[in-house]
Parts: structure tokens; C-alpha cells; sequence
């Protein structure tokens, strides 16, 4: 599978494991490490906080609280999504691929015949 169509959904086991793991280790290291995404603080100037903002961007493991899957929201996402889409940084994902899916569809409507 190459590495662009890798879009966290139904991640191994070990890919998992891998993102877990990157997240305990310390931050210059997270930052130096392959999976590891750069951010742009000039894209992220939309965002009025008093925290401080991300230098990089990593692999996010987390847990559907719709259905309890496990996916991992992937940096390269998570840069889009703050820097392109503008989102509030302190977001986070919460939902997997196939809620958010189910969630936005339009109800289907009855015909009557």
C-alpha cells in the first residue's frame, strides 16, 4: 500500500502500536521523527489562543466514541485541517471514518407509489 493512500483507516495493529509510541517520546524527538509533519505558523494565523502553536504535526491514535474503532488521525490530515480548512487547533479527531460518513448523509427520504 503507498504511503498517500495510507489514510489511517483500518490501521495494523502495528501502525497502532507505532503511533502510540512516537506519542511517549519526547518532543524533539517526535519532531525528528519520519511521520513527523512540519506546520506552518504562517497558515495557522486564524488562530487567536494564548497557547502556543504546533511546530509539527504526528500520528494521533484515538478512539471512535460513536462506535469505539480505533484509527489514527494522520499528521499530514491534521495540517490540512488546521492550516487549509482553518479548523480551532484545540480540535481533535473523535469520530472515525465510517460515523462521520453515516452522520453526514441526508436523511433518506420515503417514496410513496
Amino acid at each position: 500500500m503507498s504511503r498517500s493512500a495510507d489514510k489511517g483507516r483500518n490501521p495494523s495493529a502495528k501502525a497502532l502500536r507505532e503511533a502510540e509510541r512516537v506519542q511517549q517520546l519526547h518532543p524533539l524527538q517526535q519532531q525528528q521523527h519520519p511521520s513527523a509533519v512540519p506546520a506552518d505558523h504562517a497558515r495557522l494565523a486564524h488562530i487567536n489562543t494564548y497557547g502556543a502553536l504546533p511546530d509539527y504535526y504526528i500520528d494521533q491514535p484515538f478512539i471512535c466514541r460513536v462506535c469505539g474503532k480505533r484509527e489514527i488521525w494522520k499528521a499530514r490530515d491534521q495540517k490540512w485541517y488546521y492550516e487549509q480548512a482553518k479548523g480551532h487547533i484545540d480540535a481533535i479527531a473523535v469520530e472515525c471514518h465510517g460515523c462521520r460518513k453515516a452522520r453526514k448523509q441526508p436523511p433518506r427520504q420515503e417514496v410513496c407509489g
